[in-house]
């Protein structure tokens, strides 16, 4: 079939040009945003000669055709008449797609990624405290609790409370960075949530505390352990930064910008977004005092649903009190066993997109995480997995209320709190153990299954991966032409090193300026001295250098200025430096500047996307796809 047959037939199986509001492409995959999936025919797509492969995500439907043959169709289908976009433009519009929980869902993963290794980490230091400090372990080795070493004890407490302790700190700063703002002001920002001057949250929630009434109305506390307010927080803090940010001046924006940032928000935080999710605790509690007191198992099933969802917003805090309260009055703590149910289901729905799964990636995120929630520490496998593909959290919601269910009608209580799944065996060791791991094998079982069967299918994992950028590893991007002049291929380059590719695929540009800019937004990782190169981290992992001349820097800088350093934040666009192309010619030497991916083996592909033979600084010149795992979990 020919490559105009190809076009032709792709327009008609996607749902003719009425469907196609825009087409671009990578180096490998033709990207086609769609006004309305469901027209699209995916088994004719994929019967097309020369096709490889098909998938949709977020409004734009991506067909591979591999290197080289991708260009050709495009031709064909850009001569056939249809709109056309960059990479970068579908890029963002695919961004804007999906209703809003998608869209919500999306950022709060793409916010508590970040976060979630020193969670998982902070839930196995808290797992094994649980062990060793237990009494009933002590006593097999023949001590007691009163007998370990206070210093000892409280090492392990920093070990097990700091992350929780500053959660909204870390959440303030990755929303800060998501959302665009300056990521040290929601540090800061975060920081000010837990401030020791505050009452403490867990103090507060267990009665120990007391919160201070502003103005006899406004309940003021510390907000440890908390992620909605902190995230609340931090987009809006973000927000109001670049609204600072182009309205006051240069010259008073770095003093006004931040202040003016951390004033409003702390006052936000503290005196409205805080208070409100502080008074909605007082409601949780009481509805849960009245729920456990419901018959027929209804309080096991009804909380054991409604836990995690509770542990989304973070004003699990209130049920510290309960607990107390529960133990002080009756000796028993029958919340313990119900949530214990919901913890554990949310582990085995995680364990389950770890088994199924052919990504490493997600591997290595989803097992140690269930882990994580067998441990009892449940935020790393909801907001790394199970919130993120959705279906998974709410199979774990179902695992949850059948085993609080069970375990009501079988009328668990546990000894103690603070614990719960594995740990938590140690509170039912009177005789109820074998009905505590019963229930808990019920909920992971039922939340494994149901995740395995019906919640969760790979192409989910690489539809996020390429909807969303992320800073974990290399992904498609478009590279910008540093400098203005005539494009040359990189073969063509007399230099051996350059020509022959051992540094890295890319292209070369005989210069009509003197100036040299940054070819995307990034950090600059290399400035020599002698002004002659740059080697720049983009903030999508790739690794570009700009190398001004052949032999350049036997010139020693001389002719060459450079306006950056190592360690400098860059954007797009930014003027990076200067040369004398004069200098440089009167030296003998050429001027032909390279632009080389020099992480070129990460990426499946690394392509020229212009025709044109003269480039101005700002245009596309190249293309970089996605790596090579993820086109092969596509193709899987």
């Amino acid at each position: 079939m020919e490559n105009r047959e190809i076009a032709k037939a792709v327009i008609e199986a996607v749902g003719g040009d009425s469907n196609i509001r825009s087409v671009a492409h990578c180096a490998t995959r033709l990207r086609i945003m769609v006004n309305d999936e469901a027209k699209i025919n995916h088994d004719r797509v994929d019967e097309i000669d020369k096709v490889k492969g098909s998938f949709f995500t977020s409004g734009q439907f991506q067909i591979i055709f591999g290197t080289g043959t991708v260009n050709k169709i495009y031709d064909e289908v850009v001569k056939l008449g249809l709109a056309t976009e960059s990479v970068s433009e579908m890029k963002e519009e695919a961004k804007k797609s999906g209703n809003p929980l998608q869209r919500l869902i999306r950022t709060f993963g793409d916010v508590f990624v970040p976060i979630i290794p020193v969670l998982v980490a902070t839930g196995l230091f808290m797992g094994l405290r649980g062990l060793i400090t237990q009494p009933e372990i002590l006593k097999v080795f023949g001590t007691t609790p009163e007998s370990i070493d206070p210093n000892f004890l409280m090492y392990t407490q920093i070990l097990t409370d700091t992350a929780f302790a500053f959660l909204p700190a870390l959440v303030c700063w990755s929303s800060f960075k998501v959302f665009g703002g300056s990521p040290v002001i929601g540090i800061v920002l975060g920081l000010m949530m837990v401030s020791p001057n505050l009452p403490n949250a867990y103090a507060v929630a267990s009665g120990d505390a007391h919160a201070i009434m502003l103005f006899d109305f406004i309940p003021v506390v510390g907000y440890q352990g908390t992620v909605l307010p902190a995230f609340i927080v931090g987009f809006l803090g973000s927000k109001l930064e670049q609204k600072l940010r182009k309205s006051i001046p240069d010259a008073l924006d770095l003093l006004v910008t931040p202040f003016v940032t951390m004033f409003v928000m702390s006052l936000a935080g503290l005196l409205v977004i805080g208070p409100v999710f502080h008074s909605l605790e007082t409601v949780v509690l009481n509805a849960t005092e009245w729920i456990l007191a419901l018959p027929f198992g209804l309080a096991g099933l009804i909380l054991g649903f409604f836990h995690q969802l509770i542990v989304v917003t973070g004003i699990h805090h209130i049920f510290n009190f309960l607990e107390v309260q529960l133990l002080a009055n009756t000796g028993k703590n029958a919340f313990n066993a119900i949530i214990t149910c919901a913890i554990a289901a949310q582990g085995g729905a995680t364990l389950a997109v770890g088994m199924k799964t052919k990504s490493k990636k997600m591997k290595a995120l989803a097992f140690p995480s269930a882990l994580s929630a067998f441990l009892g520490i449940t935020e790393p496998a909801i907001f790394g997995v199970n919130l993120r593909f959705v279906k998974p959290f709410a199979f774990g919601l179902v695992g949850g209320a059948v085993g609080g269910w069970l375990a009501s009608i079988m009328h668990l209580a546990g000894t103690g709190m603070a614990v719960t799944v594995i740990p938590g065996t140690l509170l039912y060791l009177n005789g109820q153990v074998v009905r505590y791991l019963l229930v808990n094998i019920v909920s992971v079982a039922i939340a494994f299954v149901l995740t395995y069967m019906f919640g969760y299918e790979d192409k989910e994992i690489v539809d996020e991966t390429v909807a969303n950028v992320t800073d974990e590893a290399p992904s498609d991007e478009v590279i910008f032409a540093p400098i203005s002049g005539q494009l040359t291929p990189l073969n063509k380059v007399d230099d051996q090193v350059f020509s022959s590719g051992m540094m890295g695929q890319g292209v070369a540009i005989k210069p009509t300026d003197d100036k040299v800019y940054a070819p995307a937004d990034g950090i600059i990782s290399v400035a020599f001295e002698t002004g002659h190169a740059y080697g720049i981290k983009t903030e999508h992992a790739a690794e570009i250098l700009i190398h001004i001349g052949i032999d350049t820097v036997s010139m020693a800088g001389d002719g060459f200025e450079a306006n950056v350093k190592e360690g400098d934040i860059v954007k797009k666009g930014q003027l990076l430096g200067s040369f004398n192309r004069g200098k440089i010619e009167a030296k003998g030497l050429s001027d032909m500047t390279m632009v080389i991916v020099t992480n070129t083996s990460d990426y499946a592909g690394v392509d020229t996307i212009t025709d044109r033979d003269i480039v101005t600084h700002g245009d596309e010149i190249l293309s970089l796809s996605q790596p090579y795992e993820a086109e092969a979990a596509i193709k899987a």
